[in-house]
């Protein structure tokens, strides 16, 4: 709904030109006279524009279509006003140019055309006649219409014609959605509709805005605009959630619930891009927050779908630190860190961690061990069974492997020296409690061992029974990692013809064997 006075003089800011309201107005038949263009607006918008950020390139387009419009006669277009000072750009986000702009309209008695709240506030408070235009309903885009039920994501590139992924992930496939190539205008203006759409809606976050690229969050839409110098030629890509799932719907075995309820607390979510990671770690945040768990987000972009009851926080629009003094004080139950990139996401991810907070971390990885190695190289060994408890691998949208880390001190797997025994992490099937690799440190190196653990099952069956047949007569034991071989004196005199298959058994199993000699 617009609200404005009849008269003949319209200055429009900053917010109204960006998301095209003027044009719209007069298209529409709603204004007539003269259309006001502040100076201020112009090297704003041309500030925006040099920086590389789509508004700027939004508000120079609403500004010819006003041009041509004033060509056609619907509409008298002048600029105005004086051209703001350097300072005055710079002091832009704390209400510089709006306030030039608004004392521009008081002094001339114009009416002030707005979206921004706080500039209709302020022209009300001092009697300036405006125009503020709020619109509450979602519009339909036009990239809405390119999905369908089985679509993934779309692509938009210039020069290329528009594309679709179509499946669910790991099984995809890419297909085109016209012969024909996108060309730059086409692209531009997708572009500028999203991003003006971005800055109506509730829903809508520009999370990052700079030089040759814009990343939007519009409702489920994750959206990525790269344009030149970045990427060759302008490109934009639409990602959208194919289901919402609760962690009901992954099958769980009760043992892994029943972990995630009473031991868990420092836990991973790995996997490849596109394999469901942030679709398992939103599904663990809200059973969580139906467990009556206080739970908030850190996420770049703020794409997850979650109640009001959980707080969503954008890493782009924190200052360094802000993050960790805001969940240290508030001190939530769980925190959702989606995604860990740079070493300042680490650290934040491990000081709230060691501080008591039970935190869930988004990661790409191509398998599990990688997730973990990630952390290796920024904490002292010892730490790390405190900070990571729980790595949950996703692959295909499915857990496909969860592991544990536990510390103990033991002799390395392979290592044959009783004295080498040190401080081993072990990661082990959180299912079946197999052992899948040992980490511990040798000399200056941090070392990462698989290891196919050895049952005292395949001891007993394979190696001792092959011991029996090289060396008969022999009483066999074993203690840990030692097989220890008692022959009698009259029997050792062919023992060493047949050493070469104990040494062969040795390397094979990853174990030591001792002979003694008896009387």
């Amino acid at each position: 709904m617009y609200l404005y006075e009849k008269i003949s003089v319209y200055v429009p800011d900053t917010s109204a030109i960006i998301e095209g309201l003027v044009s719209k107005m007069v298209e529409e038949g709603k204004i007539r006279g003269k259309i006001a263009i502040h100076r201020a607006v112009l090297a704003e918008l041309e500030h925006q524009a040099n920086q590389g950020r789509t508004t700027g390139y939004a508000g120079l387009s609403e500004i010819r279509r006003l041009r041509e419009l004033a060509r056609k006669g619907y509409i008298d277009l002048e600029v105005v006003g004086q051209r703001p000072t350097i300072y005055d750009i710079r002091g832009a986000t704390s209400g510089a140019i709006d306030a030039l702009i608004r004392d521009y309209a008081y002094e001339v008695g114009a009416t002030l055309i707005t979206s921004d709240r706080v500039q209709a506030l302020m022209a009300e408070a001092i009697g300036i006649s405006k125009i503020y235009v709020k619109i509450h309903e979602k519009e339909k885009l036009r990239i809405e219409s390119l999905f369908d039920e089985e679509t993934m994501s779309i692509h938009l590139k210039e020069g290329v014609p528009p594309r679709a992924k179509k499946g669910r992930p790991g099984e995809w496939i890419l297909v085109d959605l016209s012969e024909r190539p996108l060309d730059r205008e086409w692209i531009e203006n997708i572009a500028e509709e999203i991003v003006e759409e971005a800055k109506r809606r509730d829903d809508g976050f520009i999370e990052i805005d700079r030089e040759g690229s814009t990343i939007v969050q519009l409702g489920s839409y994750r959206i990525v605009i790269t344009r030149p110098p970045l990427s060759e030629k302008w490109e934009v890509t639409i990602v959208r959630p194919l289901k919402k799932l609760r962690l009901e719907d992954y099958n769980l075995p009760t043992k892994l619930l029943k972990r995630f309820d009473e031991k868990a607390e420092g836990i991973l979510i790995a996997g490849a891009p596109g394999m469901g990671k942030t679709t398992f770690a939103q599904a663990l945040a809200e059973y969580y927050a139906r467990k009556n768990k206080i739970v908030k987000t850190i996420e770049s972009p703020r794409d997850m779908r979650l109640p009001p009851s959980i707080t969503q926080y954008s890493k782009n629009y924190a200052e360094l630190g802000e993050l960790h003094d805001i969940l240290l004080l508030s001190r939530p139950d769980y925190t959702v860190f989606d995604e860990l990139r740079t070493d300042e996401d680490f650290k934040l991810y491990i000081d709230l961690r060691l501080a008591g907070i039970g935190m869930i971390g988004v990661i790409h990885a191509t398998t599990p061990i990688d997730a973990i190695q990630r952390f290796i190289r920024r904490v002292d060994l010892g730490m790390l069974p405190s900070i990571i408890d729980t790595v949950v691998f996703i692959d295909k949208g499915y857990v496909s492997s969860i592991y544990e880390l536990k510390m103990t001190v033991k002799l390395p797997t392979g290592l044959k020296e009783a004295d080498l025994s040190r401080p081993v992490v072990e990661v082990r099937d959180a299912l079946t409690g197999a052992l899948k690799y040992e980490i511990y440190t040798f000399g200056e190196q941090t070392i990462v061992v698989p290891v196919e653990e050895i049952t005292p099952q395949v001891y007993d069956d394979k190696i001792m029974r092959t011991i029996e047949k090289i060396l008969p007569g022999a009483v066999i034991t074993r203690q840990d990692n030692v097989i220890i071989v008692n022959i009698p004196k009259q029997a050792s005199r062919s023992l060493i013809k047949k050493m070469r298959r104990i040494k062969k058994l040795e390397e094979k199993y990853g174990i030591t064997i001792k002979i003694n000699i008896t009387k």
